[in-house]
């Protein structure tokens, strides 16, 4: 902040961007220290709350209209490590022993992102995984208590909102199929053999039973994608769990003679015009990790790194940087650019880049954007 944004050019367009919204203009750029400062003292939940407008306003505005699967929001929760440390931190970062003996002290967080099959992952939650303190605690904080956090505050927050959640393999629960089914949330979870066995076990043998017919009416044989890849899609509904019926839902996966599987648990109802719409819904889960997480830890935006080693700002920073990132999607595919801004820059980075080049070197002119802003105009997002 210091030698990067505090110039004098710098100063006079802030000071000019606050005055379009009745603000007093400024003398300079807040020092960073002055910055940390305020996040110190500013709750997560204010900050939380910014995002939370954000994506109301945007989801009202039918932004995200095209990427709904059947009606659904798709939501994908994963958990990520977000800062290491080698010596203790703060009382509430957890702990792991290395092979070596030494002990890692890290703070993870659980994050909620709205994906969708043009490659957007906007952040709508974040709950963050710690230690309770100083108090005596039995087991260490984790993904899975994190989550039954997270999903109460996803649903005070969006409470009309129709959302199908995308889990992974950690997931398969009694307790996580019940809070989908009080909430009236739809569900797409990757299912390996290890996290229910008997479930996995009896699907195998039901599939095995219903594909000796002729005709299984559970199965849609041999679509191909454009790239030549053969789908073949299958699925068995209502097989008993704890007083639940689980939907399983597979896609198999055949090119240049290497076969993939996947396989899902849902409570959606199958039919063979709509299995294959949830499979490559399903699919959607892996972009949280690759345009959510990898994207904020190698694109710039420095997601790994402590902005602050006071707790509280920690994930104050944390929250802006998630709503950085929502802000540089909606400029990658709004159609104020004639063209894909990757094509006209290279990259998104060096987009940033060049654009804070220009916010600290070329003065804004008040009039010349009063006059601007006066005039209506309708930013698209390109959702193809």
């Amino acid at each position: 902040m210091k030698f990067k944004v505090n110039t004098a050019v710098a100063a006079k367009n802030y000071a000019v961007m606050l005055r379009l919204w009745g603000e007093k203009g400024i003398e300079k750029i807040p020092h960073g220290d002055t910055i940390n400062y305020l996040l110190e003292r500013m709750t997560p939940k204010e900050i939380g709350a910014i995002r939370t407008r954000m994506v109301k306003e945007l989801i009202r505005r039918k932004c995200f209209q095209n990427g709904r699967l059947v009606g659904y929001y798709l939501i994908a929760i994963d958990g990520s490590r977000i800062f290491s440390f080698k010596a203790r931190h703060c009382e509430k970062c957890l702990t792991q022993k290395t092979g070596d003996g030494k002990v890692t002290y890290f703070h993870p967080v659980l994050e909620a992102k709205l994906v969708a099959a043009d490659g957007m992952a906007l952040s709508v939650e974040t709950e963050f995984i710690e230690n309770p303190g100083a108090r005596v605690f039995d087991k260490q904080d984790c993904e899975l208590k994190a989550f039954y956090r997270l999903a109460e505050k996803l649903k005070n927050r969006f409470p009309q909102l129709a959302i199908c959640l995308l889990l992974d393999g950690l997931y398969p629960s009694k307790r996580v199929f019940s809070i989908c089914q009080d909430y009236r949330w739809k569900y797409l979870i990757t299912f390996k053999e290890g996290s229910m066995p008997e479930v996995y076990r009896e699907y195998q043998d039901l599939k095995w039973l219903s594909l000796q017919m002729r005709h299984p009416r559970n199965q849609l044989v041999e679509t191909r994608r454009d790239d030549g890849v053969k789908q073949t899609h299958t699925w068995i509904e209502a097989i008993d769990y704890a007083e639940d019926f689980l939907n399983v839902l597979e896609c198999e996966e055949e090119k240049g003679g290497k076969t993939t599987r996947f396989v899902w648990l849902t409570n959606f109802s199958m039919t063979q015009n709509n299995c294959q719409k949830l499979a490559c819904g399903a699919r959607l889960r892996w972009r949280i990790e690759n345009e959510g997480f990898n994207v904020q830890k190698n694109g710039g935006y420095g997601l790994e790194h402590a902005y602050s080693h006071d707790p509280n700002a920690m994930k104050n920073f944390y929250l802006m940087l998630q709503m950085a990132h929502t802000i540089m999607q909606l400029m990658e595919r709004g159609n104020l650019f004639e063209g894909s801004v990757v094509k006209i820059y290279g990259s998104l980075k060096n987009f940033a880049e060049k654009l804070l080049i220009a916010l600290t070197t070329e003065l804004l002119k008040l009039k010349d954007m009063t006059i601007l802003l006066s005039r209506r105009i309708q930013i698209r997002l390109n959702t193809s």
